[in-house]
């Protein structure tokens, strides 16, 4: 297979794409011969893998995003941290909170995390999943729970839920784009949305 010409409006496509830097796009691309969605990958990997690193650090500083959507009708905050006050005060980490703040008011996510949800919530939904497919050979009941359990994470959990800017993205791997880019650990602690005739 020929090798494929790596050029620079090539390379500030997948740039503009992925945020990495001109080196890391140049050798992505040319590691997946020209092929920008193979090229996206690779840097998505490699930036999880820094991220990964990142992840322990502590997150002391950052910022309350907001967003106010449909006339005044629907309302976020959500605050987000990071290491230091530096990349708290940059555009692009002020970008990202304010896309999860218009991500939360239209996606309506109920926990951050995983972790956050209750055990008596879990336990509820995994006694509805089971009693939905009671019929099923025993052996494969427990995996049909498990597909139908990450499909509830999907829809309360603000890190587990496809971005609505591209549903191929969920939000933890924003996050986790923000942190390779931005080379601190990001985190979001909490958030609250309110619906103007909701009651808590």
């Amino acid at each position: 297979m020929a090798t494929m010409e790596i050029n620079a409006a090539l390379v500030k496509k997948l740039r503009d794409l992925t945020g990495a830097g001109m080196m890391e796009c140049k050798a992505a691309l040319t590691e997946a011969n020209g092929d920008i969605e193979a090229a996206t990958t690779i840097l998505r990997k490699r930036g999880l893998a820094q991220a990964t690193k990142k992840a322990g650090r502590s997150t002391n500083e950052g910022l309350i995003g907001s967003y106010i959507h449909m006339g005044g009708k629907i309302g976020v905050l959500v605050e987000v941290n990071c290491e230091s006050d530096f990349v708290a005060r940059t555009e692009e980490f002020q970008a990202l909170a304010r896309e999860i703040a218009m991500h939360i008011a239209a996606a309506n996510p109920q926990y951050v995390r995983r972790e956050d949800v209750p055990a008596d919530v879990l336990e509820r939904e995994r006694a509805i999943y089971r009693e939905q497919v009671k019929d099923k050979p025993a052996q494969v009941i427990e995996k049909i729970v498990e597909g139908k359990m990450n499909s509830f994470y999907e829809q309360v959990c603000l890190l587990d839920q496809p971005s609505i800017r591209d549903p191929k993205v969920t939000i933890g791997q924003t996050v986790q784009q923000a942190i390779a880019k931005l080379g601190e650990n990001i985190s979001i602690a909490r958030f609250v949305r309110f619906k103007v005739g909701e009651t808590a």
